[in-house]
């Protein structure tokens, strides 16, 4: 992936997606909160993704922002399509890209439509922003042959200190239709639980592999943790995050803020 440097005459996606790549790809970290938790997310979501599906398959980007999973994907030998709302980011995106294949199809996701379904389609830290994230999952599942995968990764909706409301408590999430795509955390309505996975998968006609729970308020600098990270070193940071993995499940679900899963099309579908 190329550095590139922030210019003047940048649009404001690009100049507002820059100081994210500081964090998460060149290495100028100023909240390491932030920057230890891309890394956990980024190495969680490659894991998913590399454990079933080899290089060389076509995977989906969706909502894929300023596309570094996009371009590391793309140099490890995937065939990559780019997709964000915001259609302007594609060209930030081909300034960064150094090798690899990526096609670019922006536009709202809903309305996405391709001559050939994709081996796995990505879907990171987006369906938190949309009303209707069963809706959303269906879409994803339309898009991805039979045999083929789906990687998600989102806030977890059971981290003790989530105060945003529970999907499937929600009689009409209709009404949040005129705020959903918004971005950042500012754009969040639902933050999934981790048993609302399966039947969310169930009606979209998808298996779940796996479901995982990752970062506790350590390692994402929650909880005014930031001044300890500051002291402590990264190799300390990542062994506590790697105990804090052998507690027991409910302990768990309640400490990670992340979470990640991994569904499979049935082959017969």
């Amino acid at each position: 992936m190329k550095r590139v440097n922030i210019q003047a005459d940048w649009p404001d996606s690009w100049k507002n997606s820059y100081p994210y790549d500081l964090e998460e790809v060149y290495g100028e970290i100023t909240n390491r909160g932030y920057a230890y938790a891309y890394d956990n997310r980024r190495k969680q979501t490659l894991r998913l993704l590399t454990e079933v599906i080899a290089p060389g398959a076509r995977i989906l980007d969706i909502g894929a922002a300023q596309g570094n999973f996009s371009l590391t994907l793309a140099e490890m030998g995937y065939e990559v399509t780019w997709n964000d709302l915001r259609g302007e980011l594609a060209g930030y995106v081909r300034l960064k890209q150094e090798r690899g294949t990526i096609h670019f199809a922006p536009g709202n996701a809903y309305d996405l439509s391709f001559p050939a379904l994709f081996d796995a389609v990505l879907i990171t830290e987006i369906i938190e922003h949309v009303a209707h994230p069963d809706g959303f999952l269906m879409k994803a599942a339309q898009l991805v042959k039979p045999g083929g995968y789906i990687v998600m990764t989102t806030p977890n909706g059971a981290y003790f200190r989530n105060t945003l409301p529970k999907f499937s408590d929600c009689p009409d999430p209709g009404v949040y239709e005129a705020v959903q795509f918004k971005e950042n955390s500012d754009g969040h309505i639902f933050l999934l639980y981790p048993d609302e996975i399966q039947p969310l998968a169930s009606r979209a006609g998808l298996d779940v592999e796996q479901i995982t729970l990752f970062t506790n308020p350590l390692t994402n600098g929650h909880m005014k943790m930031e001044r300890l990270l500051r002291l402590l070193p990264r190799p300390v940071i990542d062994s506590i995050e790697a105990a804090t993995q052998h507690l027991p499940h409910p302990v768990r679900r309640a400490l990670f803020i992340q979470m990640g899963a991994r569904f499979r099309k049935p082959a017969n579908a």
